[in-house]
């Protein structure tokens, strides 16, 4: 994408205030990278998809995806932020005139922070269908009551979209009716039917459980239609899924300069351990393999933008660069060897961070079974 590299070197610029002792003293902490993020909103980066009008970029989705991809080249660590790309996306698609007047100019300034994505059940995982979330019309309101979990970022978020049933599964024709979107404000919405319980998880990613009790939420928040929310998050989850696996691209990037710098410098019985084919061929086999899924997320991308049904093409790209760059990172732990799993060369943290996307946010079997099902007309497995 060399028509963002001007894009590509502001975001290196940025990310070389924040070097490895500021991701390490947060992680130490359990931390959210405020400053970080402070930085990126001044900058603009965090409203790279926002039109013009209500104070954004206007850029397409492939130039938030060499964002996101230069962030996590750079040793940093994008899913603080990334949520707000893809959520916004909701309401731009499919919010009210007066909810995308209300609400985008806040986001693109950094007056509010949209970055909670209230989707996963503890009882039905990957099968969003299934959830029991529900919202009922009274009046003026919507009164909802559930529970999620997962629900990254939650508690440095004002504002949360949130799918609920809002007629149940076994009044509607198909699975995926009878589901609505909301827009809830955390901050009026917390202690009054709304309460975040904070999950420890391997690497620091700010995420909750969020439980709801009979929260009131005004009907002007209802996104859209109500019972269509699954068609609406549709778009949202392909938006998801090619900015993440830009991040894994920027991941497996940042794993093969590591290993690669390192096998160089390092020097084991008389000569570098960069001369050992069995330290070379592993990093050449893995840059292959990501700058193969780098070509898939651009097209992916450019599909999105044109606005082409790219479901397939999007879990594809999510796929090859996952798998990249967990492949990446086991071959840099591996190089480094004992080093690795000292804190000091950042490894161990990236190498945890990089493994959540083969469960998140949607499982490598789960896309295994949409590419056998749609793509190859296979039976459903599921």
């Amino acid at each position: 994408m060399e028509e963002f590299n001007d894009i590509r070197r502001a975001v290196k610029a940025l990310c070389a205030n924040f070097p490895g002792e500021y991701w390490r003293a947060l992680d130490a902490e359990r931390a959210y990278p405020t400053a970080f993020i402070a930085a990126l909103t001044r900058a603009g980066f965090l409203a790279a998809l926002i039109p013009e009008e209500y104070g954004g970029s206007g850029l397409p989705l492939a130039a938030a995806c060499v964002i996101l991809e230069e962030i996590q080249a750079q040793g940093c660590n994008s899913a603080a932020c990334h949520a707000q790309m893809y959520t916004m996306g909701t309401i731009l698609l499919h919010g009210s005139a007066e909810q995308k007047a209300r609400f985008l100019p806040l986001l693109a300034c950094g007056a509010l922070r949209l970055q909670a994505f209230g989707v996963t059940e503890p009882s039905s995982g990957t099968d969003t269908t299934a959830i029991q979330t529900f919202a009922r019309r009274i009046g003026d309101d919507y009164i909802i009551n559930g529970q999620k979990v997962f629900t990254s970022r939650a508690e440095h978020s004002d504002l949360m979209l949130l799918l609920a049933r809002t007629t149940p599964r076994e009044q509607v024709d198909h699975k995926r009716e009878g589901l609505s979107v909301f827009l809830i404000n955390i901050r009026e919405a917390v202690g009054y039917g709304l309460s975040l319980r904070p999950i420890r998880t391997m690497m620091n990613h700010s995420t909750c459980e969020v439980f709801i009790d009979n929260l009131h939420v005004p009907a002007m928040n209802l996104i859209g239609e109500a019972d269509k929310g699954f068609r609406y998050i549709l778009d949202s989850m392909n938006a998801e899924r090619i900015l993440i696996a830009s991040e894994c691209v920027g991941d497996a990037r940042w794993f093969i300069h590591k290993a690669a710098d390192y096998a160089r410098e390092r020097v084991v019985f008389g000569r570098s351990i960069g001369c050992n084919q069995g330290i070379q061929f592993p990093i050449a086999r893995i840059y292959a393999a990501a700058e193969a899924a780098a070509l898939m997320v651009q097209k992916a991308a450019a599909m999105f933008d044109a606005h082409q049904p790219c479901g397939a093409e999007a879990n594809m790209a999510k796929l090859l660069a996952a798998e990249a760059s967990w492949q990446a990172a086991d071959m840099c732990m591996q190089t480094y060897g004992g080093y690795g799993f000292t804190e000091q060369f950042d490894v161990e943290r990236k190498f945890r961070e990089t493994r959540l996307y083969q469960v998140a946010p949607v499982s490598t079997n789960m896309i295994l079974a949409y590419l056998a099902k749609h793509v190859l007309h296979l039976p459903q497995s599921y």
